[in-house]
């Protein structure tokens, strides 16, 4: 049974840095793609970035290129999120998500991901 653990949410000011960890357990496949969305009560979970754990690509949202790093560790089933310049639009609960078999195109896609960790918070204050 797969499971996906995340840790490191919490409340920083505005133009501050964070960092999120994300473990996965029961990983059997040999394609391993781990991601972060994020979402706001009342809208839609939205992608912030993924990494092919294998060979170590990485996709990220517009909102966060240059500000957003994700880095991953396929010997441990991890993957990280390293956030800096935060702004009050990055607030929102994030969810580390994995699916061994997602197609690039498919990457930035809620749907396309069968595993979801339960979600940190991460609150930006003005």
């Amino acid at each position: 049974q797969v499971q996906l653990v995340e840790s490191g949410g919490g409340l920083v000011q505005a133009g501050g840095s964070l960092s999120l960890s994300c473990v996965a357990s029961g990983l059997t496949h040999s394609r391993r793609t781990m991601a972060w969305f994020r979402q706001v009560p009342g809208k839609e979970r939205e992608f912030v970035a993924a990494i092919r754990l294998n060979g170590g690509h990485t996709y990220y949202a517009d909102s966060v290129k240059g500000r957003f790093t994700i880095a991953g560790n396929n010997a441990k089933n991890a993957v990280s999120l390293q956030m800096s310049s935060l702004n009050t639009e990055d607030t929102a609960g994030y969810y580390c998500t994995y699916d061994p078999a997602i197609i690039t195109s498919s990457i930035p896609n809620q749907s396309g991901y069968r595993y979801w960790g339960q979600g940190t918070q991460v609150t930006v204050a003005s």
